[in-house]
């Protein structure tokens, strides 16, 4: 388990005195102002996992600050930390953001995934994400040059752990039968026969195992767990062990998901998984389960920071919130939606089907109706 002092994490140029930041796609610390770089040490670290079994037994291991100071959005709830919180609004929802005495004994990071696609990468994927939104209001395009978007780290837990699961089912085996019907053809009655598919059942149980590693669970409530899902996936193996100069220029919300909860999480993830193994070893055509009893050994886990470029904006009174994978560039967000548009596309689409459905009814006449129809919907000349 990771420890250390507690400490402000914040690096002075050398060069201006200004606040270096890290250097997205690097592994240098830059400076804003002067361009001046300093290169962040290679460590012979490794990313470590932390037993499960112990952290049960304590339930508190001294934490890793992340930043010079704690604050909590009065919106949607999210703690971040911070070196400059109280100067801007909440990186997730635009909310105020409010100071709080930091918290202590939380699990400290082990490993991050430092950021990818910088800003203006992140900005263009935004715009470009707004503009593919067909049905939303057209002022909506302008506001992504406008709004700001901040990069955060945003918490996840990792599992890894041995499954052996004991099941009691059904096996499915079809087979066919020759089945008589009647049909009525031109008025006079018809003997027909068909091959029917029957399923013959028998009892099946057994034991599957299998070994799961880094099953990934967001390690936070204020933000929606289905968009940081969406965000999948992430390249885990080239994380790095944790060094706080990652975060240099940064924020990194806390988590507020502790390990027992979120493995709770990862045993969800695990169980299609697990059930599938088992319909795989009963085999035939169709399985049953009945019952499904697993047992988790050699349980590790380790807090990762995951890099997200966010954006909250108001639009007509409304808080509306985006996601960038700065990674991979994937977004994944809220938007509005124009009822003038939907209502015009819908309109647009029962013109094309009356017209179609006319054209059918009347094909007597085919030239001239396929020519009045094109002229309706403007191709005609």
């Amino acid at each position: 388990m990771a420890v250390a002092a507690e400490k402000k994490h914040l690096y002075p140029c050398p060069g201006c005195g200004a606040t270096l930041e890290f250097g997205v796609g690097t592994r240098d610390l830059a400076c804003p102002y002067c361009g001046r770089s300093e290169r962040i040490p290679e460590t012979e670290d490794q990313v470590d996992e932390n037993s499960f079994e112990a952290y049960l037994e304590t339930e508190k291991k001294p934490k890793e600050k992340l930043g010079a100071s704690e604050v909590r959005c009065g919106g949607c709830g999210a703690t971040v930390e911070t070196s400059d919180a109280l100067a801007r609004p909440c990186p997730f929802c635009g909310a105020g953001l409010v100071a709080m005495e930091a918290a202590a004994d939380l699990v400290a990071p082990e490993a991050v995934l430092p950021f990818r696609i910088d800003r203006s990468g992140a900005l263009a994927a935004f715009a470009k994400w707004i503009a593919s939104r067909w049905f939303a209001p057209s002022d909506l395009k302008k506001l992504s040059a406008r709004e700001g978007i901040r990069g955060i780290y945003v918490p996840h837990w990792t599992f890894d752990t041995f499954t052996r699961t004991f099941y009691t089912g059904e096996r499915g085996e079809h087979y066919y039968v020759t089945e008589s019907y009647t049909v009525t053809v031109n008025g006079r009655s018809e003997r027909r026969t068909r091959q029917v598919r029957r399923t013959r059942w028998y009892p099946a149980s057994g034991r599957v195992e299998r070994f799961f590693d880094d099953v990934l669970v967001p390690a936070v409530t204020s933000l929606p767990q289905d968009d940081l899902e969406k965000l999948d996936p992430w390249d885990l193996e080239r994380l790095e062990a944790f060094r706080p100069e990652f975060l240099a220029g940064y924020d990194a919300a806390r988590y507020d998901v502790d390990p027992k909860a979120g493995f709770s999480g990862a045993k969800e993830k695990m169980r299609p998984v697990i059930e599938g193994d088992c319909r795989d070893d009963i085999g035939g055509d169709e399985q049953r389960l009945h019952s499904v009893k697993t047992a988790y050994s050699a349980i590790t886990f380790k807090q990762v920071l995951l890099p997200v470029w966010s954006a909250g904006y108001r639009y007509r009174n409304r808080t509306w919130r985006v996601f960038v994978n700065a990674r991979t560039g994937e977004v994944i967000g809220e938007r509005p939606w124009s009822v003038v548009k939907i209502v015009a596309a819908v309109l647009v689409v029962a013109a094309i089907v009356a017209g179609v459905v006319f054209a059918i009814a009347d094909l007597d006449r085919p030239d001239s109706v396929i020519r009045e129809f094109l002229e309706r919907i403007g191709i005609g000349g």
